[in-house]
């Protein structure tokens, strides 16, 4: 549907970690589902919500490709465990562990609370450690692994939008990926982070356009900020996501990949 990669992941299994949407349309982890799929991979659709999994192994089922759809919250660890069990019971092994569960809140220090800190560092972070704890024993007995963790240009750039925690949270995920890329290089097994800038998907209208009047209003503004004048959309992201997933990345290892248009360019 978005991809031109057919082939590059074969014989694999990928798991990935939100792969519904919050609504019409493709967001990051459904078109990521579909682009592993597209390339070869099986997939392991795992999502909050089974419906929304099990859409995105629908989809995959139609356009040839074998899927299951799982649902598990990311942030409880028995979930996760039971998730990647249905995995290895359905396919025997996970070659690739891609992260995209993820949630945004409005706001600074002051405006923040702490519970609301405290939520978007479990969704954001916590998420990311639970299935890295599940997934990483079982990369490393077969001796290989690819994981791609979805953080975002908000947490290495002020991007307009006051939202500490989701940025202190995003930061998190880089160091994060660089630890667990370099603890596990020896093995393997490659980590790397995918940071995507403006992005037109379901999300955004569910959870970023509270800080404009309407739709109408945010896309403009959003798309003013890119360089290129206009938003990315998840197959961006996907299509990134299969190149650090397959052999063509084998050499790449820990780092951040930016698929925004270059505004951490113009930011930087």
């Amino acid at each position: 549907m978005g991809t031109e990669q057919k082939g590059k992941l074969d014989g694999r299994v990928a798991i990935v970690f939100g792969a519904g949407s919050v609504g019409d349309g493709w967001g990051n982890g459904k078109a990521a589902a579909v682009a592993y799929a597209e390339a070869g991979a099986r997939v392991v659709c795992v999502d909050r919500q089974r419906a929304a999994a099990q859409v995105t192994a629908e989809i995959i089922a139609g356009v040839g490709g074998d899927a299951i759809g799982v649902a598990a919250d990311v942030v409880s660890l028995a979930e996760v465990q039971a998730a990647v069990a249905a995995a290895l019971e359905t396919y025997g092994r996970i070659d690739v562990l891609h992260n995209n569960v993820g949630i945004t809140s409005q706001g600074g220090p002051v405006e923040t609370d702490e519970a609301t800190w405290d939520r978007v560092m479990t969704v954001n972070v916590k998420s990311m450690f639970l299935t890295s704890k599940c997934v990483l024993p079982i990369m490393e007995q077969q001796g290989s692994g690819a994981i791609v963790n979805i953080g975002a240009l908000g947490g290495v750039r002020w991007t307009g939008y006051a939202y500490c925690a989701y940025a202190a949270s995003k930061g998190a995920v880089n160091s994060f990926t660089q630890s667990v890329a370099l603890q596990y290089a020896a093995r393997g097994i490659r980590a790397n982070c995918i940071l995507p800038g403006v992005m037109d998907t379901p999300h955004i209208y569910q959870q970023i356009s509270g800080f404009y009047n309407d739709h109408a209003e945010m896309v403009a503004a959003r798309n003013k900020l890119s360089p290129t004048g206009r938003m990315g959309d998840g197959w961006d992201v996907a299509r990134a996501a299969v190149f650090l997933a397959s052999d063509d990345a084998r050499y790449i290892n820990g780092v951040e990949l930016f698929v925004d248009g270059g505004m951490h360019a113009r930011c930087g």
